[in-house]
């Protein structure tokens, strides 16, 4: 525009600055474009890596998060289940999550705990009775030694 108004009295060399304009402008335009796409690609290719490092940040958060469950796994614990419900709900809190991770580290718990309390104290109270049978036995051996003699 600004050129056909430049050159309104040569109508000639007007034309022949816009053909070479045109003419010139697809190599302008292509080299313009080859820089975008080269600038494009390594923005593109920054970015991939940007979020490929986000993704490993990601997990690696999310490993440490769960690391008293993971250990509980680990440990074979026959209460991980609860332990990894405690350290999702609860883990996002310090405490929570020191609380967990002490968890995971303690001995794995009987599977019966009530059972084995019952059992043992019937086991106690057996071997009271016998010790008092035999106590008892032993007595009545005695006076009837003592009552024969």
């Amino acid at each position: 525009m600004i050129i056909l108004m430049h050159d309104r009295l040569n109508p000639l060399a007007s034309s022949r600055r816009l053909a070479q304009y045109f003419l010139n402008a697809p190599a302008a335009q292509t080299k313009h474009s080859r820089d975008n796409h080269c600038m494009h690609r390594a923005s593109e290719l920054f970015m991939t890596r940007n979020m490929l490092v986000q993704i490993i940040a990601a997990v690696f958060a999310l490993a440490l998060y769960f690391l008293p469950a993971i250990l509980a796994d680990r440990r074979q614990r026959h209460d991980a289940l609860t332990l990894a419900l405690f350290n999702a709900c609860l883990g996002w809190t310090v405490l929570g999550w020191l609380l967990a991770l002490y968890w995971s580290l303690q001995p794995n718990p009987p599977k019966n705990l009530a059972g084995e309390v019952v059992q043992t104290r019937k086991i106690m109270r057996m071997r009271a009775f016998s010790s008092a049978l035999m106590l008892r036995v032993h007595n009545r051996a005695s006076v009837r030694d003592d009552a024969e003699n």
